[in-house]
């Protein structure tokens, strides 16, 4: 059942969640899919579908939400666009698989194992803080590999991929700001495949609630991401003021905070 407070609510996560994506170039899916999965069985939907839902709504809100934030990003050029081309096939693909994989996986096994990469990125991140050697950028088939890996990986999670692709481009040498950007216009593409794919797989699903397009439930949807669009400049214009070091800080505690609560939800 749709109310007003359900609506209030989801329309705060997405305020916080557009922060975040401008400032940190997540698209939210790690706020989102923890939130989804508390709030719609209480709503009236399915628990044995409520996993699928919390995914396949998480990575249609990203769409937005990466999407807007990676325009603004864009705007003060923080995308590098030369390594988009050689990441976008691979997250793509990825998006698409991670979709799949996620039919024949149980739902339950996603968190804790998600919680465990997310907790050795965060320890990365803290150790990368004052170390100031990076590596090359890989080879495109490398390059290729690595973003069908985080494609993949993050549709399972219903992520936009900024909690791996943004330590993944910093460590090889892209600038914090241009690997934020740029993992944000990377993750509107990634969670647009995913979507899809679970779109495919819910069409037709048993017990599906009203609103809902394939696992997508529209009014979730609409609630997170038209917040979420007024919000994420705020973060853009906060990536300008604050220092590298604090930013890397920042992403590693939320890594840290978001680890914990996957191992344990």
């Amino acid at each position: 059942m749709i109310t007003f407070e359900l609506i209030a609510i989801l329309a705060m996560i997405g305020a916080l969640v557009g922060v975040l994506a401008g400032l940190l170039g997540i698209g939210g899916g790690l706020i989102i899919v923890p939130a989804l999965l508390f709030l719609l069985p209480k709503s009236g939907v399915s628990a044995d579908i409520a996993m699928q839902m919390a995914l396949a709504t998480s990575l249609a809100c990203i769409i937005i939400t990466s999407g807007s934030s990676a325009l603004n990003h864009y705007r003060v050029n923080n995308v590098d666009m030369f390594v988009v081309k050689f990441l976008i096939p691979g997250v793509i693909l990825g998006g698409f698989g991670g979709s799949f994989v996620a039919e024949f996986i149980p739902s339950q096994y996603l968190p804790p194992v998600f919680g465990c990469i997310v907790l050795f990125l965060s320890i990365k991140m803290f150790i990368s803080v004052n170390v100031g050697t990076v590596k090359p950028l890989p080879s495109a088939i490398k390059t290729f590999i690595s973003g069908t890996t985080i494609g993949t990986i993050s549709s399972l999670a219903g992520i936009g991929g900024g909690s791996l692709m943004v330590p993944f481009l910093n460590r090889h040498g892209i600038e914090m700001r241009k690997a934020i950007g740029t993992s944000s216009f990377c993750g509107a593409l990634l969670a647009a495949s995913g979507m899809i794919g679970f779109i495919f797989h819910g069409v037709g699903a048993k017990d599906l609630p009203d609103h809902s397009v394939g696992y997508v439930y529209i009014p979730a949807l609409l609630a997170i991401a038209c917040s979420s669009v007024l919000t994420s400049k705020l973060g853009v214009r906060l990536t300008s003021v604050l220092p590298t070091k604090v930013l890397k800080k920042c992403f590693a505690v939320l890594l840290l905070i978001i680890a914990i609560r996957m191992l344990f939800f």
